[in-house]
Formats: structure tokens, C-alpha cells, sequence
């Protein structure tokens, strides 16, 4: 027997009529070294993505919070301020409606000085 004809028995042996005489291996695939390093320099630049975008959104709310801080700041300044602008019309106020005050007798001009 010659080594054709010993494969052609030994395919008989799996086929059938009307099927295919030919089989396919099916082989595992594996990523060569060029893609693994491709792949993993894109996962780098997606990380690097990521982080950059959080960090910019710290810092626009670490802006918007030194604004609200500044705005406080002001705020409590001016309140202050009307605190003792309140204190001084009040202050008036009490003067004018207090008993010494009353008791005092208004002075009216005596007279007019010429040259």
C-alpha cells in the first residue's frame, strides 16, 4: 500500500455519502508581541485620558468653591459693616429719646456778628 491510498482508508472510515472529506483543526490564537505592546500603549493613553479628565474636574470645582469662598468672605465683610452703621443710627435714636436729652433746653441763635 502506498502512503495516498492508506489515507484515503483511513478517511473512508469517517465518511460518509454526499459529505466532505476535508477537516479543519481549529488552532488557538495568540496576539504576537507587537499587538500585546500596541494594546497595552492604548491602555495607557485611555488611563492618562481618564485621570487628566478627573483632575480638570477638581480643579473647575476648586475654582468654583475659591469663588464661593471670596463671595462669603465679602458677604461677611459688608455685614460687619452694616452692623455698625445699625449700631450708630441706633445709637442716634437712643440719644435723641433719652431723659438727659429731654432735660437739655434748645439754644436758639442770639444774634447775627457784622463786620
Amino acid at each position: 500500500m502506498t502512503y495516498s491510498s492508506s489515507l484515503a482508508m483511513n478517511r473512508s472510515r469517517f465518511v460518509g455519502r454526499n459529505q466532505n472529506t476535508v477537516t479543519y483543526r481549529t488552532q488557538a490564537k495568540t496576539l504576537g508581541p507587537v499587538s500585546n505592546a500596541i494594546i497595552l500603549i492604548v491602555l495607557a493613553c485611555l488611563l492618562g485620558m481618564f485621570y487628566l479628565a478627573q483632575v480638570t474636574k477638581t480643579n473647575a470645582f476648586g475654582y468654583q468653591i475659591n469663588n464661593l469662598q471670596q463671595t462669603q468672605t465679602s458677604l461677611a465683610a459688608e455685614h460687619s459693616n452694616l452692623e455698625v452703621q445699625s449700631a450708630r443710627l441706633q445709637a442716634v435714636s437712643r440719644v435723641q429719646n433719652s431723659s438727659v436729652a429731654k432735660a437739655m433746653t434748645p439754644v436758639s441763635p442770639s444774634g447775627v456778628v457784622s463786620n
